[in-house]
């Protein structure tokens, strides 16, 4: 099957949603298909251009007028499909339904290609709480859109429990793993009682790292003789978020309970060195504000990495694929601090090895996982 992968952004090394696309893409050329990656990205020489597969198929050219056509102009879209036989879109929702876009989608089905579109975070109506003008009208407009848009796809793929979005079926999988790019948790040994946990993400309000070092903060207060907790804080954080939604940031908190020196911050780290800082931790921390943007269950990417590396970790979701494990800790789905406490009795009494937490995450590879889209849509059509 020849397939359009769509997205509306380009793509940077450092970016985990860049390279959860490219795996996407390769699990399903690792099923036989031909994919064509379509998107959205600068030339050297500044001028907007839509591409598939490195090639412009169209050039917006500079300044703001450009901006304007790119978000207006998809003929280049569909004509790319026509002319080179696609059988299916597969695009990523970039909350930006728009009538342009409903006439690309009605464009495409009605010349018999199928359509499927993911939506990585859902509900994301949230998400934008606390963020500038132009985010918020662009919601608004997906607000108006969105369930026009839904009824020219075949469904909606979704990391959700969500039956239907948008007024459309949904096809429920599960976010996936490359397993060749994570290697297994190697733990170093540490023999004076020092734990050392790590939390990796683009830190936004949602992930919920303040509740950990509130937590942290408790333990200490509780306990000023105690064995010594460390937060190895990996990636950026959206500071301007947390705090326009009424948050504190992780420094504040931190400063709050005089435990600056127990959360150490790396800022973004990759290969290597993001190897290092693992090793040096023996439990992870996963989203624990998922309810602050309104989720309730979502099967995170960062869940799955944590479990392909073998490390144990806490979360606050619903999420089928690790509630019922043993080594997870499900965390309360509120703003209340962690119980520090709790994480480290489960270190010091749950020796689960890395190889078997990995094992248990085998069927999730992104093989596996968009071969499952595609059977969905296909079951669909031949009944």
């Amino acid at each position: 099957m020849k397939i359009l992968f769509l997205v509306y952004h380009g793509f940077s090394a450092e970016s985990g949603i860049s390279k959860k696309i490219h795996y996407q893409v390769r699990g399903l050329r690792q099923n036989g298909h031909e994919v064509h990656l379509c998107y959205y990205d600068f030339d050297s020489s500044g001028n907007r251009c839509r591409y598939v597969n490195g090639h412009v198929i169209q050039n917006y050219g500079k300044g703001k007028l450009a901006a304007i056509r790119s978000r207006f102009q998809f003929d280049c879209i569909f004509n790319y499909c026509i002319e080179n036989k696609i059988d299916m879109v597969y695009v990523r929702s970039f909350m930006n339904a728009s009538p342009v876009l409903v006439r690309l989608f009605t464009r495409i089905k009605s010349v018999g290609i199928k359509s499927v579109m993911e939506i990585p975070t859902y509900p994301y109506d949230k998400e934008v709480s606390g963020y500038c003008l132009n985010d918020i009208v662009s919601l608004q407009i997906d607000k108006l859109f969105r369930n026009q848009l839904a009824s020219q796809m075949e469904a909606i793929v979704t990391f959700s429990d969500a039956d239907q979005i948008f007024g459309q079926r949904t096809i429920k999988i599960s976010n996936g793993i490359d397993f060749d790019s994570i290697p297994l948790h190697q733990p170093k040994t540490v023999n004076n009682g020092e734990i050392h946990l790590i939390g990796v993400a683009e830190i936004h309000y949602w992930h919920g790292f303040d509740r950990l070092v509130a937590g942290m903060g408790e333990y200490y207060r509780k306990n000023p003789d105690g064995r010594k907790i460390y937060f190895h804080v990996v990636g950026w954080e959206d500071t301007r978020g947390l705090t326009n939604n009424g948050y504190q940031t992780l420094d504040q908190v931190a400063n709050q309970y005089g435990i600056e020196k127990y959360v150490i911050k790396h800022g973004r780290l990759f290969g290597e060195q993001l190897d290092e800082v693992f090793n040096q931790c023996v439990f992870a921390i996963g989203s624990l504000g998922r309810h602050r943007s309104g989720i309730t269950s979502i099967k995170t990417l960062k869940n799955r990495e944590y479990a392909a590396r073998g490390i144990s970790f806490i979360y606050s979701e619903t999420d089928s694929d690790f509630d019922n494990q043993t080594y997870v800790i499900k965390a309360p789905a509120d703003d209340t601090p962690i119980d520090v406490s709790e994480i480290v009795r489960y270190i010091d009494n749950c020796k689960v090895e890395p190889s078997y937490i990995r094992q248990t995450v085998a069927h999730l590879s992104w093989k596996h996982q968009m071969q499952l889209v595609l059977e969905k849509v296909l079951n669909k059509s031949i009944h």
